[in-house]
């Protein structure tokens, strides 16, 4: 090696590897940050998770976690709920997990034993209905790692793509240096999603020395049921509506009329019926 070739740290190599592989987002999150969550960040949890749920009590040999996420497309979003981005969103799930599953690899590798996650924690809706949790949060483990804010809608917001992304983690004996990451609050509390809800799930905030507020999610997790019955899981409305997010220029959806019915934006409206009329259990 050249003298002035400075060799990678583990991390950039990480970083490399991601790129790679096409993943966008990535954070760092020492498992540490899960005993107090950083002041630094944006929300303020009435309850934080409890022990249980913590990466070093899933995998006791955990020091870091690494969090991935890929987007979601808003244009196919939009036709939520649909056989479209049914089919969008386990092709991402299944990425996801792909993705994970290679990074850890690539760390054991590297001499630091290392497991993914699997990006959803529970084997059906039902489960849900009882038990309305998986064994680990990805949306915590986004937020600790400094990839956004949590939103009204209980997701996490991102810069790059708002709430449409999906996120899974690696658990890695590895340690890096990672500063706390200093972020704002994304929510722009317009209220959209609270008022887009179909079962009325999402909360206008009313203490804002917590946020955010809980949310119905059993009614959220019948919704569920009832879309997968049909063929047309998940719902998808709390995302498509969010403003927030850099896709939405990408994309050129940055007026947020282009969810109301008028004729400026009849041909979108009439692109996204055409599509929810095909593929499911779902009578026109």
């Amino acid at each position: 090696m050249s003298p002035t070739k400075k060799a990678k740290s583990l991390k950039e190599e990480v970083l490399v590897r991601c790129k790679e592989l096409g993943v966008p987002l990535v954070g760092f999150a020492p498992v540490e940050r899960w005993e107090k969550p950083p002041e630094e960040l944006p929300n303020t949890f009435r309850e934080w998770i409890p022990r249980e749920f913590w990466p070093q009590s899933i995998y006791p040999e955990a020091k870091t976690v690494v969090v991935i996420g890929l987007p979601v497309q808003l244009p196919i979003v939009e036709t939520a709920p649909s056989i479209y981005y049914h089919e969008h969103y386990k092709t991402v799930n299944a990425l996801l997990d792909q993705k994970a599953y290679e990074i850890s690899n690539f760390l054991t590798d590297k001499g630091c034993p290392s497991i993914y996650l699997p990006r959803d924690g529970y084997g059906d809706i039902e489960v849900l209905l009882k038990k309305p949790m998986a064994f680990f949060s990805h949306k915590h483990a986004a937020y600790l790692a400094g990839l956004g804010s949590i939103g009204l809608n209980n997701v996490i917001l991102t810069p790059e793509y708002g709430p449409r992304v999906r996120f899974t983690s690696i658990f890695t004996t590895a340690k890096f240096e990672t500063e706390i990451p200093k972020k704002d609050d994304l929510c722009t509390l317009c209220m959209r999603c609270v008022g887009s809800c179909p079962v009325n799930a999402i909360y206008p905030p009313n203490d804002f020395k917590y946020f955010p507020p809980p949310m119905d999610k059993l009614s959220c997790a019948l919704r569920s049921k009832k879309l997968r019955e049909e063929l047309r899981s998940p719902c998808g409305i709390c995302i498509k509506v969010c403003p927030v997010g850099a896709d939405r220029k990408v994309f050129g959806r940055e007026n947020m009329n282009i969810y109301s019915e008028t004729d400026d934006f009849k041909v979108y409206h009439d692109a996204w019926k055409h599509v929810k009329q095909y593929g499911t259990r779902k009578e026109p």
